[in-house]
């Protein structure tokens, strides 16, 4: 089920800090995923049964956005099993954490996107690279549209729709607290990884593109990087090392600084 077709990712380069940064990470990774898949759903499951009617709609953004960072959560720790870096002792446990992360996402194809996220990586930014635009819809929207008709497909939507309504009808879910907690972030999740993960970091700059990685890293300090996106704008950083999981790209990043 799990079997890699493509080639394997470029090998991470050594250097004195790295191999301290790849055996911290052989455990840390499978534990931040089951941090972040328990988080999401003990939060969702909270959410869908607390009572919103007398809350006004400011009173709720918090709860979303929280919901949303959740959600990013989930679709991070997948991107890290496609490099292997959730649980290296063992391909199966990391590739089908993964695939449960996608899932539970959005009925997301785990296999599907992991061939392209290897495409991505070994031509970024061009026009083999499925994450890129096509040359025409540059503008934010214009490409977040173009991305997302890659990976979604109606089958997807109509079977979410499907269980959107079996728990409204047959459960009696909370249709608003559906909405706002399940649906609402799922969205702005999309939209935040699109944002901090293809669009700022691979974007043509003035001075063109930088080979051979053809992105560039959003400098922000290490706790606004984990807020906007799990530290995805150090994206420079991810593209040279893709075998270091999120969570200690800072440690790359820092490096990186001090080394220029």
């Amino acid at each position: 089920m799990f079997q890699l077709e493509q080639p394997p990712l470029p090998e991470i380069k050594i250097t004195a800090t790295t191999p301290a940064v790849k055996s911290k990470s052989l455990f840390g990774g499978i534990f931040m995923a089951i941090a972040i898949i328990s988080i999401w759903a003990i939060s969702l499951g909270l959410l869908l049964y607390i009572d919103i009617s007398e809350f006004k709609f400011w009173m709720l953004l918090p709860l979303i956005f929280w919901q949303t960072f959740l959600y990013t959560g989930l679709f991070i720790t997948a991107h890290d099993a496609m490099h292997g870096v959730v649980f290296p002792k063992n391909p199966k446990i990391n590739h089908f954490i993964g695939s449960l992360c996608l899932f539970i996402y959005g009925l997301l194809p785990y296999q599907k996107l992991l061939k392209k996220h290897w495409l991505h990586h070994h031509n970024p930014a061009s026009e083999t690279d499925p994450d890129f635009h096509n040359g025409k819809h540059k503008n934010f929207f214009a490409w977040y549209l173009y991305f997302m008709k890659r990976y979604w497909s109606w089958l997807q939507i109509i079977t979410l729709m499907i269980i959107y309504n079996l728990l409204k009808y047959i459960w009696h879910f909370p249709e608003d607290n559906m909405t706002y907690f399940w649906v609402v972030p799922s969205i702005l999740s999309s939209l935040q990884l699109f944002y901090f993960g293809t669009f700022l970091p691979h974007s043509e700059p003035v001075e063109g593109y930088k080979e051979p990685h053809r992105s560039q890293t959003i400098s922000r300090p290490i706790w606004w990087s984990f807020i906007t996106c799990y530290h995805f704008g150090y994206h420079y950083e991810h593209h040279e090392y893709p075998h270091v999981p999120w969570w200690q790209l800072p440690e790359i990043y820092k490096m990186s600084k001090s080394n220029l």
